[in-house]
């Protein structure tokens, strides 16, 4: 298994990725209007490359051939010691094989390296990825809802793992 930065050419593999995980992860929580709109918002390759050119960093992990997970981080958020973990995904039938972990230590470790002392991320309070963070080591400092547009919003837990 290999965790690589992605280019700019392979958001594309980011899109398929979630183009899969997404439905699995989120088809129980949100309304498909949600689901779609989300998706756009998030995940067009427009939406990506933006990302990208404002600071986060994708990474994605091969294995066999083959993708299997990406996740997104940026380091300093808001001029802070904090990395943000923006998202952290692994297909469905990859979970529990310790994917996410590594991913969370690469990032960890590039945290570290540049003096930044939080982890933190959001997740969805109906996300079952909640257990896993807490197992790693995350704590909920706070439930906070945000405003997406459209007249959604996103109803999610902040966590935090202190480095």
């Amino acid at each position: 298994m290999t965790i690589s930065v992605a280019t700019r050419e392979q958001l594309v593999e980011v899109q398929k990725l979630a183009q899969i995980i997404w439905p699995a992860t989120y088809n129980s929580i949100l309304s498909q209007e949600q689901f779609d709109y989300m998706m756009e918002m998030m995940y067009s390759l427009s939406s990506l490359k933006k990302q990208l050119e404002c600071g986060k960093v994708f990474l994605l992990v091969e294995d066999e051939n083959r993708f299997v997970g990406f996740a997104s981080y940026e380091l300093h958020v808001e001029a802070s010691n904090t990395t943000k973990i923006h998202k952290l995904y692994v297909l469905p039938e990859t979970q529990g094989k310790g994917i996410g972990r590594k991913l969370i230590d690469y990032i960890k470790e590039i945290s570290i390296k540049e003096n930044d002392k939080v982890l933190q991320l959001t997740v969805n309070r109906n996300n079952k990825a909640k257990d896993f963070y807490l197992k790693y080591g995350f704590k909920i400092t706070e439930e906070k809802v945000f405003e997406i547009g459209n007249g959604y919003v996103m109803d999610d837990y902040v966590m935090e793992f202190i480095l």
